[in-house]
């Protein structure tokens, strides 16, 4: 079998969940997990190990995990903030862990009370955890606020590679771009992911690109032309950036699909089968609002998927 082109990366189940009011039942959230496998998702980030207090979303995440890992054929993910939550995100057994750091010296301090510096730090530890513990564990670091930050404004290219660099020696296996408040445009994502490839070469990492202003596949397309080929969605677009309400945050995992699909380039994504994974979605979180201009016009007539 061959393999897909590229690799898209389904952050719903963690990004899209923890960024909304309700608490999804358990329950559903297997079932979105199971269908999402099914429509072909081979990468997907299940959950966060946070404290239940801060976020009752993911109090379940261990339990999610231990679901997820009986699915063969795909990478089971979780975000850890810090060494602690990366102790247990391993004693779970995900295959990966992605800590986010933030490129914005203000957006740092705000989301995670440390330094750049200090969650490089974070990064190191979790490295050497992970070499003592689990060598099979892979370490992932999204940049956060890379393209620019409500908090702090520009956020300069220097800083992003600086910090990319940082976090590579430090032990991570991936270090990838994110547009966290939808402020990048195709020309600079371009620029700095090229910059990124030249710096860190085959770890630099993922782009993960917000639709908040519109321009959230144009953006991926233009990490994609400069040689990226692993990129986050969420499905039904779910969560996102919470400074522009009302606005669709994640980029939708069905546009990203059909987009690619429509191009030529191989997702390994069953397109009827991933927009049918939105009724569990539905189901779980009632009244939720999702996104997607795929879903709602369908797909084109007489047009098939490879």
């Amino acid at each position: 079998m061959t393999q897909p082109q590229v690799l898209i990366s389904e952050v719903g189940p963690r990004d899209g969940l923890q960024s909304v009011k309700a608490t999804m039942p358990t329950a559903d959230k297997l079932r979105w997990i199971d269908a999402l496998v099914a429509a072909g998702l081979r990468e997907i980030e299940v959950g966060s190990f946070v404290p239940a207090r801060l976020l009752p979303q993911m109090a379940d995440v261990a339990e999610v995990v231990r679901h997820a890992l009986t699915r063969p054929g795909i990478t089971v993910m979780a975000l850890a903030p810090n060494l602690r939550g990366a102790e247990a995100a391993l004693a779970a057994g995900v295959h990966k862990v992605t800590l986010p750091v933030s490129a914005s010296a203000a957006h740092s301090l705000a989301n995670v009370r440390k330094t750049r510096e200090a969650m490089v730090e974070e990064v190191r530890a979790v490295a050497h955890l992970r070499d003592a513990q689990a060598p099979g564990m892979l370490v992932e670091v999204g940049l956060s606020t890379a393209f620019g930050c409500t908090l702090q404004g520009e956020v300069p290219e220097d800083d992003v590679i600086w910090l990319a660099s940082l976090c590579a020696e430090a032990g991570a296996d991936e270090v990838g771009l994110s547009d966290t408040t939808g402020m990048a445009n195709p020309a600079q994502v371009r620029r700095l992911f090229m910059r990124l490839r030249a710096e860190l070469g085959a770890k630099a990492g993922a782009a993960h690109m917000h639709n908040t202003r519109g321009l959230g596949l144009a953006n991926c397309l233009a990490a994609y032309d400069v040689g990226v080929r692993t990129f986050d969605a969420s499905l039904g677009g779910l969560g996102g950036c919470p400074y522009a309400p009302g606005a669709s945050g994640n980029v939708v995992t069905e546009d990203l699909v059909f987009m690619f699909e429509a191009m030529g380039i191989d997702t390994g994504v069953d397109l009827e089968r991933l927009m049918a994974a939105r009724a569990p979605l539905q189901v779980g979180l009632p009244g939720e609002p999702v996104y997607g201009m795929t879903p709602e016009a369908g797909l084109p007539k007489g047009w098939v998927q490879r």
